[in-house]
């Protein structure tokens, strides 16, 4: 075998060959088409190393990867991820042995600890979560319920000295019924809290002669649990699946776009450089090792790589809306609303409790509070006119921004502080206007009194139905206001803050609003006009999206549940919104690649074409550190469909993939079916296959939500 660089001659090169990149890098094994095919070796500049399969360009199978740390990994990969059975090995000698998904542990696994603890039970998403068994190395032992690392619902804590507790758990801490026992027989049996004023039950002694009068229960608390933390684990340094390199970037600098230096450099490099103030050194091909830890992927544009020095720098975000700035129609609207969610939300209240009493959910549970200019003795001057300011059901959302773990003071920054709200360019189809925060957190969109009055009826079961499923995909309400301003008009505007779907550094390449239906369900845009902000619909739809067994399973059981709430509440006219990053635009899956966008075929198998902006954003992918659930963040493959007929639901996939990182959430889910949806069912039923319209029965309508879905989200395999 001869050693070479990719940049030499390969096209008639397949089977065993020993390559050096242009990054330093070096690889040894099979090869085909440009990459890794096969059983293969490659080692990296900063002394990480992986022995293993390989299925273009991607590590697949069964392998073994190596940190310079001394961490390894051994087990199973799948499209560069830790995926399957597989044995990790730290650094400082903790082991984990299960399952993987995405390099998180999920299912059944079994850690031991350096400090001598272990754990055997279920993973989910990277922590304990489901069943399992924690054995400390002093001899305490606990099993039962996890959630999120930490112990959870119903389960036993063992001490070394034979004393136990049987009962309920919330945040590692016994929570709700409970029974502690000693050796000798007696126990306490009551409802425990963290809080001693909320603490109460019973002790029945043994027969024992030694009995436990001056005995507190808040020593479980304060004494007995001190010695049953849970270790957080060492953490990865970097994964396995991003050390990948960019192999069709490196196929192209065999065209003479990038060359090496005679001292082994890469021309056009400038070692170091500066993000945000902090120090920038090189890893391996495509990768940065920042000051704080972090690593970005870089895609580095042919403009660099011909000579000009590397400048690392957040590339500017085109931003949605216009600045509602001093002059602007409803700037005034805009001080309103600040003034009266700082008055709401800072008003101080009782102590949460997530069991609300039926008279929280009373549609006359609703208070007014007046905003003279000069101000009063509960609210502060201001520049505005007078106005009158309304909080529907003020409990129930303060109890909902708990739930969804919002604090206050961030809420009350995001909407109130000094930066403006941006104003979407026109109004939905409803006629209803969206602002959106500075940080782009929350929106908040204008409502009609019918629209105001479908959440009031169904806000009893939609609290219980977040509240029971954690992950659900259903618009997150954190408020419903109404300002009336004075004077002639007595204008009322009300509206409703929600959080915002596509919260996030990620780019956003696609984004889709399906239904289910089709008339009337594509956007009315020439081509040259769609880029990254326009919501495309049904009939434009070219993808279906392939998830991993476990999210896809995850996904149809969620789907299913909000569902069959919105169904039970009759509602009707949802849709899924669904956001696409490409993560690799330039490196399909298969050759004679079709552009993401939907919009036309690519030359000579080049990279898909993405509008000039979109395609900035793809310099730096931010996306390690942000947190990953259902709908949020997830990583998937999106596979290339073509409709060869006007009739096809689904269009035929192509067998052309990407690998995309995908936001969604199910939105619109305020209208019911009232008699104006009626009657716009029966007109149109006249001209158009009733089937195909929006306007249809809950019941019917989410039937063919569910199944037109479960046809563009499957199990990839």
């Amino acid at each position: 075998m001869s050693v070479a660089h990719v940049d030499d001659e390969e096209a008639a090169e397949v089977g065993d060959v020993e390559k050096a990149l242009p990054s330093g890098d070096f690889y040894t094994g099979q090869w085909c088409n440009g990459c890794p095919h096969g059983n293969g070796k490659y080692l990296w500049t900063d002394g990480c190393m992986y022995v293993g399969e390989w299925f273009k360009g991607k590590t697949t199978g069964k392998g073994k990867f190596c940190w310079p740390s001394g961490a390894t990994y051994e087990g199973e990969f799948k499209h560069g991820f830790m995926d399957g059975k597989g044995t990790y090995t730290g650094f400082s000698g903790e082991t984990y042995k299960g399952t993987w998904v995405m390099n998180l542990k999920q299912g059944e696994g079994t850690i031991s600890f350096v400090n001598g603890d272990y754990y055997e039970g279920e993973w989910r998403r990277g922590f304990q979560e489901g069943y399992g068994r924690y054995h400390w190395k002093n001899g305490n032992q606990y099993i039962g319920q996890w959630k999120k690392g930490l112990i959870n619902g119903n389960g036993t804590m063992i001490w070394n000295n034979g004393n136990r507790y049987d009962g309920f758990w919330e945040d590692g801490f016994p929570k709700g019924n409970g029974t502690y026992k000693w050796p000798d027989g007696s126990f306490f049996v009551g409802i425990w809290s963290k809080d001693g004023k909320d603490q109460n039950g019973t002790y029945y002694p043994s027969d024992s002669p030694t009995e436990k009068f001056d005995w507190d229960p808040q020593q479980v608390f304060l004494e007995d649990l001190k010695d049953c933390k849970i270790c957080g684990g060492e953490k990865v340094s970097i994964w396995p699946s991003e050390k990948m390199p960019n192999w069709f970037a490196i196929s192209k600098e065999k065209d003479g776009k990038q060359r090496r230096r005679s001292d082994g450099s890469l021309s056009g490099f400038s070692m170091s450089s500066d993000f945000n103030g902090g120090s920038v050194s090189f890893g391996s091909e495509g990768t940065t090792r920042h000051g704080d830890g972090s690593v970005r992927r870089l895609h580095l544009e042919d403009s660099v790589a011909r000579g000009s020095s590397l400048q690392l720098k957040k590339p500017p975000t085109r931003r949605q809306g216009q600045t509602i700035s001093r002059g602007h129609k409803n700037f005034e609207l805009m001080l309103n609303l600040q003034l009266g969610i700082r008055h709401s939300v800072g008003r101080p209240g009782p102590a949460l409790s997530l069991d609300l009493k039926t008279s929280a959910f009373d549609p006359r549970e609703k208070f007014w509070t007046r905003f003279p200019p000069e101000g009063s003795k509960h609210t502060p001057p201001h520049p505005s006119s007078e106005f009158k300011w309304k909080d529907y059901c003020p409990l129930v959302f303060r109890t909902l921004r708990k739930l969804f773990d919002i604090d206050a003071a961030d809420y009350m920054l995001s909407i109130c502080g000094d930066d403006a709200l941006r104003e979407l360019s026109s109004p939905g189809k409803s006629g209803s206007f969206f602002y959106l925060t500075n940080d782009d957190k929350y929106m908040i969109k204008t409502m009609k009194k019918a629209e105001v009055k479908v959440l009031i009826r169904m806000l009893p079961a939609y609290y219980n139905h977040v509240r029971s499923f954690k992950d659900t995909l259903v618009t997150k309400f954190f408020g419903l206001h109404c300002v009336k301003l004075t004077g002639s008009t007595q204008k009322k505007v009300r509206f409703v803050v929600m959080g915002n779907l596509f919260c996030t550094d990620t780019a956003i390449h696609r984004r889709f609003d399906l239904k289910g239906s089709f008339q009337g369900r594509t956007t009315a845009k020439p081509e040259a006009e769609i880029d990254s902000t326009t919501t495309l619909k049904d009939l434009d739809l070219n993808y279906i999206f392939r998830l991993q067994k476990l999210w896809f399973k995850e996904f149809c059981s969620q789907v299913d549940r909000d569902c069959d709430f919105l169904e039970n509440e009759r509602i009707m006219d949802y849709s899924l919104l669904i956001g696409l990053h490409f993560r690799e635009v330039s490196t399909p899956h298969t050759s004679g690649v079709s552009s993401p966008t939907g919009n036309g075929d690519c030359e000579n198998g080049e990279a898909p074409r993405l509008s000039e902006d979109s395609n900035d954003q793809l310099v730096i992918n931010s996306t390690r550190q942000s947190p990953v659930s259902l709908g949020i963040n997830m990583a998937a493959r999106a596979e290339k469909t073509v409709r060869k007929n006007d009739c096809q639901v689904v269009g035929e996939p192509t067998g052309v993939m990407y690998d995309v990182i995908l936001f969604f959430g199910i939105i619109d889910i305020l209208q019911d079916y009232d008699i104006s949806k009626k009657l716009e069912h029966a007109y149109k039923s006249m001209q158009y296959d009733p089937t195909s319209i929006s306007a249809v029965d809950p019941k019917l309508y989410s039937k063919r939500f569910r199944d037109f879905i479960f046809k563009v989200f499957i199990e990839d395999t």
